[in-house]
């Protein structure tokens, strides 16, 4: 092979290489898994889509992948919102309750209930509590929460009602 058919094939190849690496799926977007809750948990959440805020502390509405009405996103990976997951075990450790676990502190904020958990990756993970379906909002390690929990309040206090989820 001479050397310009060469250089011409490996250019080539370059080319198809940067194509295809433009056109990756490897982006700045969030996943989150989608719950199974039952029908009247998934009737509160699909609520909650609707009434959730554009913004929340400053990040603009950017839902994480797949698509679904029990899950939200603002700015990427800054804060995911999930509707209608399980309740968390150390929502009954009596630990907790005593303030005697340094990664989970209940609390609450504007009208909700909260439990919060520090995970081993620096992610805060907010889990509400007294209300009728479980919603978890991740707060992305360095993000001050508090913004976070009071824009989403508004909306969580009118669509989840007060009780005790399944």
């Amino acid at each position: 092979m001479n050397s310009s058919r060469h250089r011409h094939t490996v250019l080539s190849a370059l080319a198809v290489l940067v194509t295809v690496a433009g056109c990756s799926s490897a982006d700045d977007s969030a996943s989150a898994a989608v719950p199974r809750p039952d029908a009247k948990v998934t009737e509160l959440c699909r609520n909650l889509d609707e009434a959730l805020p554009a913004r929340v502390d400053g990040e603009s509405r950017d839902d994480p992948e797949p698509a679904s009405e029990l899950t939200a996103g603002w700015g990427g990976v800054a804060i995911i919102l999930r509707c209608g997951v399980e309740r968390p075990p150390k929502m009954t450790d009596p630990k907790v309750a005593n303030g005697n676990d340094a990664d989970a502190v209940p609390g609450g904020v504007n009208g909700v209930d909260w439990l919060m958990e520090r995970r081993s990756d620096g992610v805060q993970r907010f889990t509400t509590a007294n209300r009728e379906a479980y919603v978890e909002v991740e707060v992305a390690d360095g993000r001050d929460s508090t913004g976070v929990l009071i824009d989403l309040a508004p909306a969580l206090r009118r669509t989840i009602p007060e009780g005790i989820a399944p």
